[in-house]
């Protein structure tokens, strides 16, 4: 529900705030003081394109403001999070901004957001019907909606919803697929020489540092063994070796200890230190021994490892990626030839959804097909009663080929308005009011179910007064028993059925025209009334039939 509209600097307004109530509220006013320029603002929350334009004179910048109730609608609520909008209190605040130099800002709880977003939740709380640039009934969209609410279609609507993007999602993956398949035959015969490649090479992990090490080894054999020769004798083979003097050593302290127990961990160091030398000098011993100097294995790891370079520079730079590609290699040649499989597989899936949703489509269209009849039978009995007598009322369902998100058929509300024409679409034959009217009826037919909550009408009086100005204020009030209602109106009767009356009204702040808005109430909106229905408003008799009016 809309609980406040306010509006600065907009056209004539300078600073306005319109607090609004449940039920039906009305806005009355005499002619040129600003009521359209209401509808005008609210719409800018509504999606509708701003312009500098509407600033106004002498202003730097136009902002329009609303503040709705969000209770009972937890998928905003949902929305606003999927958003990453805070939201208190359950209120929901909407915000345009229009500077005069021609950029454009919007908000929604204080947090910026782009005008489409704005408009898409003011559109989900408020329906407006006026003039045919805001009427929301022209959308083809909208006629749909409007017939599948009234079929009670939505778990139908949702089968078909899931069965499409299933669909869809199904035939993506096998374009991907097709695709992927035709890009690996392409490439096939490339795939395979160089996975040969390097299958043929046999390569191990790790494989390339061994090589490399053993290499080493062998290209200085010579110099391995001599040294290690070398320092063999130097701890171990030959005459005053390390290890001897070592024993030496050690015997001299053995002697010593009886006199001196404290070298006795001396002692023990030059034990250990004696068997270290000895054991180090009998392993290099080893090791000279069996140094082999080998040219030809050293020719075959040198060969080798030239081999394993050449791999690492073309599918490198480390043997670890050279082995990924060759498992990578591997897959993508399964992946060709189980391809086919796959395909086939997919291709069944495809087929097998699609007959689902043409399936459910069809019982959409059943559905519709029926509701349609119900929709027209009822609105025909209506349309007289609002003024719109002879009005032929058509529920035109032009069906696809192909079932999309929302069915087969494009739905298209026709009317004539008068006996003996061929009905057409509503945009070509229906005046503002006419629409309007048009609106009402469905909005009275389809109330309990609606889901907007805020419903706006400017223009629903053009052309009408008497009994049908009556009619049209009690079908205004049967549906502010589901919704909330604001209409803008010249006509007494229905400014009589408000539950909530607002005058509008022109004044002078300095030196400039504004519009102002006064709530009604008593005596005040007596006097409006019998305003309104022409005669003197000062007059007893002009008051007397305002009241009998609002008594009624």
């Amino acid at each position: 529900m809309l609980l406040e509209l306010r509006i600065r600097d907009f056209a004539v307004i300078r600073d306005l705030s319109v607090e609004l109530g449940p039920g039906l509220n009305v806005l009355t006013g005499e002619t040129g003081t600003g009521k359209s320029i209401l509808l005008g603002a609210l719409s800018l929350l509504l999606g509708e394109r701003a312009s500098s334009e509407s600033v106004r004179a002498g202003a730097d910048r136009a902002v329009v403001e609303a503040v709705f109730d969000l209770e009972g609608r937890p998928e905003l609520r949902d929305r606003l999070e999927e958003l990453g909008i805070a939201t208190s209190d359950e209120l929901l605040v909407l915000r345009r901004e229009v500077q005069s130099q021609g950029r454009n800002r919007a908000w929604i709880n204080e947090s910026p957001a782009a005008a489409g977003t704005v408009g898409e939740f003011g559109r989900k709380l408020v329906d407006l019907h006026g003039q045919h640039e805001h009427q929301t009934l022209l959308h083809a969209h909208e006629q749909r909606t409007i017939l599948d609410a009234f079929a009670e279609a939505g778990p139908l609507l949702d089968r078909v919803a899931r069965e499409h993007g299933e669909l869809t999602r199904l035939k993506e993956l096998l374009k991907e697929k097709e695709a992927r398949r035709r890009e690996l035959e392409a490439r096939s015969d490339f795939l395979r020489f160089q996975l040969d490649e390097i299958l043929d090479a046999d390569l191990q992990p790790g494989e390339d540092r061994e090589v490399e090490a053993e290499l080493r080894r062998l290209d200085h054999a010579e110099e391995l063994a001599r040294s290690t020769g070398q320092a063999h004798d130097l701890l171990y083979g030959e005459e005053g070796a390390a290890s001897e003097r070592l024993a030496g050593a050690r015997e001299l302290i053995q002697r010593l200890v009886r006199f001196d127990e404290s070298l006795k961990p001396i002692l023990d160091e030059l034990e250990t230190a004696y068997h270290l030398t000895e054991e180090l000098g009998r392993s290099l011993g080893d090791y000279s021994a069996d140094v082999e100097v080998d040219p030809r294995r050293a020719e075959e790891l040198r060969q080798r490892s030239d081999m394993i370079f050449r791999l690492k520079r073309k599918y490198g730079p480390e043997l670890t990626h050279v082995l990924e590609t060759r498992d990578r290699l591997q897959e993508e040649l399964a992946e060709l030839e189980e391809g086919h499989v796959t395909l086939g597989k997919l291709e069944e899936r495809v087929q097998e959804v699609d007959q689902r949703l043409r399936e459910v489509a069809g019982e959409l269209t059943e559905v519709r097909a029926r509701a349609a009849e119900r929709l027209i039978h009822r609105l025909e009995e209506l349309l007289p009663q609002l003024g719109l007598t002879g009005a032929v009322f058509r529920v035109q369902m032009d069906r696809g080929e192909v079932p999309g998100p929302y069915g087969f058929e494009r739905v298209s509300f026709q009317i004539s308005m008068n006996q003996g024409f061929e009905p057409q679409p509503l945009s070509r034959v229906a005046s503002g009011g006419e629409l309007s009217r048009v609106m009402l009826a469905l909005k009275a037919i389809l109330a309990a179910v609606d889901q907007v909550p805020t419903l706006v009408f400017d223009e629903i009086d053009a052309g009408i007064g008497g009994t049908v100005a009556v009619a049209v204020a009690r079908k205004l009030q049967d549906v502010s028993a589901h919704h909330q209602v604001l209409v803008i109106t010249h006509l007494p009767q229905l400014a009589s059925a408000g539950v909530r009356h607002l005058r509008v009204e022109k004044q002078v702040q300095d030196g400039l025209a504004a519009t102002a808005v006064v709530p009604l109430s008593g005596d005040d909106r007596v006097w409006e009334i019998a305003r309104m229905l022409g005669g003197d408003p000062e007059s007893e008799t002009s008051r007397r039939h305002a009241r009998e009016l609002l008594d009624a």
